[in-house]
């Protein structure tokens, strides 16, 4: 009886059966993969150098906590901390109740903790046991989330609630003792930035529907109105917008009125983003099927169930990638802030460099402050092929 050849299998998953057929498939594409390796190599070897023997990292480490929250009150840091302690929860919450809808996230937001500890404990930061307790509060909620009654409807109303909760939690109110007011004008570094995007996208979406919906309205004054608020916006820069809040809005209100220029920003953002997002469901309506309507028309529902329940929540699934493109470019945009006089992340970096002390290292601080934008920006698209995944678009 003839011997029978038993082979070992070939990879077919894991890492190296990625490489393999997607850097190394043929020899093209290995000869492809060596030369890009090369040109890596020789660019950033002098880079790499540098950074080892040349860079003065001390810069980083000194205003790290000028990056963050740049002129927040410090003895009121224990708020930032509670509002990243809520997200926490939130995230195991949703990934205890919605499982592998949220387990990207969960997963992600558990390495950062535990990398932001270990890099903490390095650097002999007392912030380390913050971030190990924002991970066990997130694997806590995990398991809450598994047996709590109504969990999903919990879930919803949490996510809702807890935007609203950070504005409360960094602003203070007047009315409640434990959180004394803070003066906006102290909001800065990456708490600000992530602030402005934050309210600018949350703010803009609903009033960007709106205008999508009147611009296909039959009613003149509506279509002309929207038509025209989008093609204004859109035809002007940010700069152009942000400038106009800064200075004419005040001008709208009672004399006794004065908004921070904080509001004023928000005001601009949300204004000029709104165009945008009215656009981009303006394309996801006219994608849905004329016979969407004639089958709701057929179920007896009026005009506005219709829109309410049946168009617009596939317009909106539609163009789901670009609604976070909006949200990443908006992310970036907020350095423009600083030309009114608002010191978010970019500006305290520069503010960094023209410290004595630290004269001469705007290399380090820039590519810090590259970093950041570049990390929050992957964790955006990251988060953006999740929820893509999870409603299957494109797919079905």
């Amino acid at each position: 009886m003839a011997a029978i050849d038993l082979r070992p299998p070939r990879l077919t998953v894991g890492p190296l059966a990625w490489v393999r057929k997607n850097l190394f498939s043929t020899w093209y594409n290995t000869a492809l993969t060596l030369g890009v390796s090369w040109l890596l190599y020789s660019s950033l070897k002098s880079a790499a150098l540098w950074s080892q023997t040349e860079a003065r990292w001390g810069v980083i480490e000194a205003n790290l906590t000028l990056f963050m929250i740049g002129q927040y009150p410090r003895e009121e840091l224990w708020r930032i901390w509670l509002v990243i302690y809520l997200l926490a929860a939130l995230v195991g919450l949703a990934w205890g109740t919605w499982r592998n809808a949220a387990r990207g996230f969960a997963v992600m937001a558990l390495g950062a903790g535990a990398a932001f500890a270990l890099i903490c404990f390095a650097l002999n930061w007392e912030a380390w046991i913050n971030w190990l307790i924002a991970d066990a509060i997130l694997l806590i909620f995990f398991l809450i989330g598994n047996f709590l009654p109504y969990a999903s409807r919990v879930t919803v109303v949490g996510w809702l609630l807890y935007f609203p909760a950070i504005f409360l939690l960094v602003a203070g109110s007047r009315h409640i003792a434990a959180l004394p007011p803070v003066e906006m004008s102290a909001w800065s570094g990456l708490l600000l930035t992530l602030l402005l995007t934050i309210v600018g996208n949350l703010g803009s979406l609903p009033l960007g529907i709106l205008l999508a919906l009147g611009r296909q309205s039959k009613l003149p004054i509506v279509r002309y109105f929207s038509i025209g608020y989008i093609e204004l916006i859109r035809g002007v820069p940010l700069v152009t917008v942000l400038y106009m809040a800064d200075i004419l809005l005040p001008l709208f209100l009672p004399v006794d009125v004065r908004p921070d220029r904080v509001i004023r920003a928000m005001v601009g953002f949300i204004l000029f983003e709104a165009a945008y997002q009215a656009e981009n469901v303006r394309g996801g309506l006219q994608s849905i099927h004329r016979g969407q309507y004639e089958a709701a028309h057929a179920l007896g529902l009026s005009g506005a169930l219709t829109t309410a329940l049946i168009v617009l929540p596939q317009a909106l699934r539609a163009v789901v990638p670009a609604l976070f493109n909006s949200f990443i470019s908006l992310f970036k945009d907020t350095s423009l802030v600083a030309i009114i006089g608002l010191f978010d992340l970019l500006r305290i970096a520069r503010s960094v460099i023209a410290q004595p002390e630290w004269l001469g290292t705007h290399r380090e601080v820039y590519l810090f402050a590259f970093l950041i934008y570049w990390g929050f920006n992957l964790a955006f698209t990251y988060g953006n092929r999740r929820v893509e995944q999870a409603l299957g678009v494109g797919k079905r």
